[in-house]
């Protein structure tokens, strides 16, 4: 399925951290805290201006940002869990 987010809206990915065992203590996904990483999925055609101007976007498809760990609204496309917010709550582009 091919998603396109409107306006200044981004589609990210988290990216899951690798899991460190340390010891033999092993902790539960629901007791994980959520990635901050992400990759950009698809981007919106820009913010509009007052005076009807598109302003594009910093971010690309295949960028890694971070993003708060609540951020957005978190959507399942085709059984992948993905999350959808504005540019403006992206806090870095990494690398």
């Amino acid at each position: 399925m091919k998603i396109t987010p409107l306006y200044d809206r981004v589609l990210l990915k988290r990216i899951e951290e690798k899991e460190v065992k340390r010891g033999s203590i092993i902790i539960p996904d629901t007791a994980k805290e959520k990635p901050q990483e992400a990759e950009v999925i698809a981007c919106g055609k820009g913010k509009m201006t007052d005076e009807g101007k598109i302003v594009p976007l910093a971010v690309k498809a295949g960028d890694k940002v971070l993003i708060g760990k609540y951020a957005g609204t978190e959507v399942t496309i085709d059984g992948e869990e993905h999350v959808i917010l504005r540019e403006e709550e992206i806090l870095a582009v990494i690398g």
